[in-house]
């Protein structure tokens, strides 16, 4: 049973569907012209026929009133009916387009039931088809737009149906029997077109709500995909991509931009004291305080870790560039407030321009980066610029590199001993191995340049382990109480395969472990402190000694030193050149000296060159040093003689200084 409130429902409008209400109302303006000109058409056949034989008042101005009527709707329907308009005005004028769709209808039934008595048999016809085509084209123009459509076919078929019935003939009874039976599969037609219309326009709906929500979520992973979850700055990704516009930009244009890489001085400590949370604080806050100090040219990123990139997106002179990298050094040396401390760092900045550093984005990075690590090793919270004298270092660092990897490093490396006095004894203790490179194509090359070159390109644990044999077989022929110390890389503490070979080799060796120091400085802990601390206690477990080296250089945490395995501390020379007219210097080293005593640690104090400075040491509490005032770097063969044969002069100085 179909209730009143079904029947209502057929007729209203859905406000509540603005995409249904404006399809139904684009699709109506594009069929009402169609419609009005049918309707013209049929009026201007129906009055043509009755002109002769109807009134005028019907045949004329009736009939040109409707003619009227259609072309006013049809100009109305053409000019407006592309304009979009809000929902609440689209709504409106579908209840408008309803209301005249019945009021119209009435007006040419109407019409042309009061031409019926004017004709003869055949224009009586015309009438009958007149009403029963018009009602039916005009609800297949509508069939879109049902509560139109369905009033047209009330006010339309009902009474035309009516009509033909009350005339009486036969042929018009079975024309209104047939139009009766097309009505219902009309509307049988125009209910089922009705819904499956709305259908499409929800179904059209839905699928746009997903286009837009898969265009969103494109835009989402595109976000995430080149942006820092952390700092919201752009990532290694867009970096690049930023980079390489940038490039491609100021190639057409011949203009300059700068290429900048930051890294935290001191980021790591924080993060294993402090906790990670400790650390992403920090992070964010960096990225704070880049984006403050930078404007519109500037454009920022977050590389990876505690690395930052920057672009800078104008034609700024060296000393422009310089200013804005100590503005960053400075900004970031600010304490850092978190939630539960107050830390500080710093930053290394290292920066590249373009035309002078390179062409490619790819060069031009390397060279910031290559800036950095050249600003981290001499000027530590400084900004450098890439600058031809670099260019020169890394084309030497190049050659090094193909030579080094081309090399004979067991015939061509060899090691130098410098010895380590105990001065309350009066005698060497240990040896320290310096490794020595003579490259048939380059000479000597300094250690400091090759064994960097090793370390950056991963080279550096085979000459570690070559170097170590060499050293313990050196060793082997010392006396039993005179060790040997030696130093390991960064990247031979941070490996646990190359601490494996470490410690094959000092088992196969023949020198007992407790003879064996091996050294580690602070900066080659900081890379993964965890990692290298658990390589450590590796090595500690064979019973040999832990030295950490170039104390006070890098971090100097003494919660680091606390945790370590160690057994030894080596002051940096650094601390001692400036002893005898620095007060600073010397409490530093008497905090160091009082400290490892305290902790039951050896301590080494490096770079002794003077009497004056050794005996200012003794009086610090200093009894085991090192340095050129007892003894330069000695060839291994040299190491015998100068322990049976040391001069006369030496033992006098060493006397003097033990009981100064």
């Amino acid at each position: 049973m179909i209730s009143a409130r079904n029947i209502r429902a057929l007729f209203q409008i859905r406000s509540d569907n603005p995409e249904l209400v404006q399809s139904q109302l684009r699709v109506f303006a594009s069929q009402a012209p169609l419609l009005y000109f049918m309707l013209l058409v049929n009026v201007v056949a129906l009055s043509y026929t009755h002109l002769e034989t109807a009134p005028r008042i019907l045949t004329v101005v009736c009939s040109g009133l409707l003619a009227l009527l259609c072309v006013a709707r049809i100009s109305v329907w053409m000019w407006t009916g592309t304009r979009t308009l809000t929902t609440a005005h689209a709504v409106r004028r579908l209840k408008i387009t309803v209301a005249l769709s019945g009021v119209v209808t009435l007006l040419f039934l109407a019409w042309g039931v009061a031409l019926y008595p004017y004709g003869d048999a055949y224009a009586q016809g015309q009438v009958a088809f007149f009403l029963a085509i018009t009602v039916i084209g005009s609800v297949f123009c509508l069939i879109h737009f049902r509560p139109a459509a369905l009033m047209l076919t009330i006010v339309g078929i009902l009474p035309s149906i009516a009509f033909l019935v009350w005339t009486g003939r036969p042929a018009f009874v079975a024309m209104a029997f047939n139009l009766a039976l097309v009505s219902i599969g009309i509307i049988h037609i125009l209910l089922a077109h009705s819904r499956d219309f709305a259908s499409m326009i929800d179904f059209q709906k839905e699928l746009a709500q997903k286009h837009l929500e898969t265009l969103r979520l494109a835009e989402e992973n595109s976000r995430l995909a080149n942006l820092d979850a952390l700092t919201d700055l752009p990532n290694r990704r867009q970096f690049f991509a930023n980079l390489k516009e940038m490039l491609r930009v100021a190639s057409q244009r011949q203009k300059r931009f700068v290429v900048g890489v930051i890294d935290l001085d001191g980021f790591k400590p924080v993060n294993d004291v402090y906790g990670h949370v400790a650390g992403d604080q920090v992070l964010v806050e960096t990225g704070r305080r880049l984006r403050e100090i930078s404007d519109e040219t500037v454009l920022l990123a977050r590389l990876g870790g505690d690395e930052f990139g920057i672009l800078v997106d104008g034609d700024l002179s060296d000393a422009q560039i310089s200013a804005y990298g100590e503005r960053i050094c400075s900004a970031l040396q600010a304490p850092f407030l978190l939630s539960d401390v107050t830390v500080e760092i710093a930053g290394s900045i290292g920066f590249a321009t373009f035309p002078e550093a390179g062409q490619t984005a790819g060069s031009l990075f390397e060279r910031a980066d290559y800036a950095l690590y050249h600003a981290k090793q001499h000027v530590r919270g400084r900004p450098v610029i890439f600058s031809r004298e670099h260019e020169l270092q890394i084309r030497q660092f190049a050659s090094v590199e193909r030579c080094l990897r081309n090399a004979d490093l067991e015939k061509e490396l060899s090691l130098n001993f410098q010895p380590i006095f105990d001065v309350t004894r009066g005698q060497a203790v240990a040896f320290e191995a310096l490794a020595r490179w003579d490259s048939p194509e380059l000479g000597r090359v300094p250690p400091n340049i090759f064994v960097r070159v090793a370390e950056r390109t991963d080279f550096i644990t085979h000459l570690t382990q070559i170097l170590l044999r060499k050293a313990l077989a050196y060793a082997r022929t010392w006396p039993d109480d005179i060790r040997v110390s030696f130093n390991l890389s960064v990247r031979d503490i941070g490996s646990s395969e190359a601490i494996a070979k470490i410690i094959s080799i000092i088992e196969k060796s023949g020198v007992p472990p407790e003879r064996i120091d091996l050294e580690v400085t602070e900066t080659a802990l900081m890379r993964d402190f965890d990692k290298g601390c658990e390589c450590l206690k590796a090595l500690k477990a064979l019973g040999l000694n832990i030295s950490l080296d170039d104390f006070g250089t890098g971090y100097s945490s003494l919660s680091y030193v606390h945790r370590l395995p160690l057994d030894k501390i080596k002051i940096d020379r650094s601390f001692i050149k400036d002893i005898e007219t620095q007060a600073a210097c010397r409490d530093i080293v008497k905090a160091v000296i009082d400290l490892c005593r305290n902790l039951k640690l050896a301590c080494v104090i490096e770079g002794m060159e003077t009497k004056e400075q050794a005996q200012i040491l003794r009086g610090l509490g200093g009894s085991m040093m090192q340095g050129y005032y007892f003894g330069k770097d000695m060839p291994a063969e040299a190491v015998p003689g100068f322990l049976a044969h040391a001069s006369h002069a030496r033992l006098v100085l060493v006397t003097e200084t033990a009981a100064a």
